[in-house]
């Protein structure tokens, strides 16, 4: 005769049953459009296109709109102007606001990456590379102030080379042309996020010797952001992107490369699939995702020591945790 299965089972395989019933009953309704803007279009920001991509946001009530900032300076003028509801931006962002007149403050609510997804690259091959070997040399950086080049400050310093004194970093150059002023000659090193790095080195114009973010450590690198008032004024559409963010991160986490790739090339158009997954196997191999979308004090304060270092934030000027971070939502979102 054939067992019947236990009331616990029973009960498990009932729930298994009705759990896309739950999380359609949570879901917005009618659906929430948000406006959100990207910082720059990158692979370092798998998670966010598969949650596009795969319906994440639409499964939660949020009809997504996007836009490219081309800069974190950029984006947090989008986010203070009110032409966007929720920005992915450096959280670097938030702090220098706080310490500004401007009557709208921005809070970040979760965060995605977990450290910077920069890679150093030479122009010829380095059999065995030491940061040693850039002193005397031209770096094309980034913009002064951003988290990109506060970060490669901090690996130079790490590695006793100072960067104001040691090496010239070439910091003027717009993030569109980044990758044109290294093929037209400028720099011995350069920094570049993917896939701008895995092109230039598919196309011999490069050489990875280090990743930025893996010499730093984990220190929030881009985060969720949003204003203080739009935060008080739509809690659910903030809980409902958090949960979305925490549900990408996982996923990315869990599956391999190769099954991502498809998933974002939408995002990619043009680029060969090999070369993303190739990309994003580079980025799971230094562990640039977060786990959790929370955003912690550790972070924010390894990251304020870090602006104190590199001169730009005075020390008398850090900010409290609880002034631009907000933890409830990510905390309910694990």
């Amino acid at each position: 005769m054939k067992s019947l299965p236990s009331p616990r089972l029973a009960g498990a395989a009932l729930l298994a049953l009705f759990a896309p019933l739950a999380v359609q009953a949570e879901a917005l309704n009618p659906p929430v459009k948000v406006r959100y803007e990207e910082v720059v279009r990158s692979i370092l920001y798998v998670p966010k296109y598969v949650a596009l991509s795969q319906g994440y946001f639409k499964d939660a009530g949020l009809d997504v709109s996007m836009k490219t900032s081309q800069g974190t300076d950029k984006g947090m003028t989008a986010l203070l102007s009110g032409s966007a509801d929720i920005v992915l931006i450096g959280p670097e962002a938030s702090i220098y606001v706080q310490n500004s007149e401007s009557p709208v403050k921005p809070k970040i609510f979760a965060g995605l990456t977990a450290t910077d997804g920069f890679f150093l690259l030479a122009r010829k091959p380095v059999e065995k590379f030491d940061w040693s070997m850039l002193k005397g040399k031209e770096i094309i950086g980034f913009r002064p102030g951003s988290n990109p080049l506060v970060f490669l400050e901090t690996a130079l310093r790490k590695h006793g080379v100072d960067p104001q004194k040691d090496v010239k970093l070439l910091n003027n150059i717009g993030i569109p042309a980044r990758a044109g002023a290294w093929m037209a000659g400028q720099g011995e090193y350069g920094i570049f996020l993917e896939p701008e790095a895995g092109e230039l080195v598919r196309n011999g114009k490069g050489y990875i010797v280090a990743s930025v973010g893996h010499e730093v450590g984990q220190v929030d690198y881009t985060v969720f952001t949003a204003t203080d008032k739009y935060i008080r004024d739509n809690p659910k559409v903030i809980q409902a992107w958090t949960n979305v963010v925490a549900r990408a991160e996982k996923y990315v986490q869990d599956t391999p490369a190769a099954t991502l790739t498809p998933q974002i090339m939408t995002y990619f158009p043009g680029m060969d699939q090999a070369a993303v997954t190739e990309a994003i196997e580079r980025y799971k191999q230094y562990q640039i995702w977060k786990r959790s979308p929370l955003v912690t004090a550790e972070a924010m304060q390894q990251l304020q020591d870090m602006l104190v270092a590199s001169a730009v934030m005075k020390d008398g000027a850090r900010v409290k945790y609880e002034d631009v971070v907000v933890t409830d939502f990510a905390r309910k979102a694990q």
